[in-house]
């Protein structure tokens, strides 16, 4: 296939884009070797160590000095890590460590970096998607739970008690009394099992599609000797649960759905009157036009066509995608029945929207 460039080129605007090209590129490649990092440890080590050659910082760290010398040429490269070449050390300034250690969560952004890989590794089978159609499962991401949860630990469960609760007036100290809450797309469960945890009074219930993060999710209640909290591998398109619970929460879950529209109307026919749905989602807009100064939106776009929306077109759905838009969700919170919509961020959490819905008491 060829294309014939029928526009004058103007060279000065040519030159631009192909420097920011490069950058691009350059970036993907350290992004790539962040997420390396971060699983290996290489930044926490680094931490707590003065300037290092590579082989003492390969020692500290357990790893092998061929492979952590070429690593460090890419952070030194890509200017995330500091180097005196005299000495043959390097550096990771407490600066950049703020955004890259276990230490810095929930500001640890490395942790982000390893969807590029986990994303990265489908790309044949988006490829054959956008020749043929169709979608790629949810089993076919390795390492996604993992990740998410990860991610997740950061972005809900850092802030779940002391930022995401008060967003609902009077639902901590409903939770202290004890009430029943349901959590859909529950994943490794890390929310719930800390929510299980901080409310023994309340009783907890988790759902998700994945028998990996149900069981990731109940083995984690099982260590912390949790009786309150159970969890389900369950379908929760039809959710078939009526006026059972006083709160349910769906924290970056909805837009993955086959069906989203029914989950919503099955989550409100689940509640009890006056109940609360707290759900978390990404912030953004439906206009593409409208998202051009969002900080990573970019990044959103591409989780979309390579997961969110693959997994929904996968099982027979409407493909929402991750970028569905503040818009579209007020609109459907509405249209399942519910009513005082509130839409809240958090200055911790760039990419996410929370929002707090009621049922009608009546």
């Amino acid at each position: 296939m060829s294309t014939r460039i029928s526009e004058p080129v103007e060279k000065s605007k040519s030159e631009v884009f192909a420097e920011k090209m490069l950058g691009m590129i350059n970036g993907a490649g350290v992004a790539l070797m962040t997420s390396i990092g971060h699983r290996t440890g290489l930044f926490d080590v680094m931490a707590g160590l003065p300037p290092s050659t590579p082989e003492q910082l390969a020692e500290a760290a357990g790893l092998k000095e061929r492979y952590v010398r070429e690593w460090l040429g890419a952070m030194t490269t890509g200017g995330v890590v500091e180097h005196d070449p005299e000495a043959n050390t390097f550096h990771l300034p407490p600066e950049h460590a703020a955004f890259l250690t276990r230490a810095a969560a929930p500001n640890n952004l490395a942790v982000t970096t390893q969807f590029i890989s986990v994303l990265g590794a489908v790309e044949d089978r988006i490829v054959a998607c956008f020749r043929h159609g169709g979608g790629v499962p949810y089993s076919a991401f390795a390492r996604f739970h993992e990740t998410m949860a990860e991610e997740s630990g950061q972005t809900v469960v850092a802030g779940l008690l002391d930022s995401i609760l008060p967003l609902a007036p009077g639902l901590t100290e409903a939770l202290r009394e004890g009430v029943d809450v349901l959590d859909l797309g529950c994943g490794s469960g890390r929310a719930l099992n800390t929510l299980a945890r901080a409310f023994p009074q309340s009783r907890f219930a988790g759902y998700d599609l994945s028998e990996e993060a149900v069981g990731n999710a109940r083995r984690e209640a099982e260590r912390l000797g949790l009786k309150n909290v159970r969890f389900e591998v369950r379908d929760v398109t039809r959710l078939g649960e009526s006026g059972r619970y006083d709160l349910v929460t769906a924290f970056d879950a909805i837009h993955d759905q086959a069906h989203p529209a029914l989950v919503l109307r099955g989550i409100a026919e689940a509640l009890r009157p006056g109940a609360t749905f707290l759900m978390q989602d990404i912030r953004g807009s439906r206009h593409v036009a409208k998202n051009m100064d969002h900080p990573v939106a970019p990044f959103l776009y591409t989780i979309s066509a390579m997961h969110c929306m693959t997994v929904s077109l996968a099982a027979g759905g409407d493909g929402l995608g991750t970028m569905w838009g503040e818009e579209t969700a007020v609109e459907m919170l509405a249209e399942a029945g519910f009513y005082n919509i509130e839409v809240r961020q958090l200055p911790h959490d760039i990419m996410n929207n929370y929002y707090v819905a009621r049922k009608p008491t009546a």
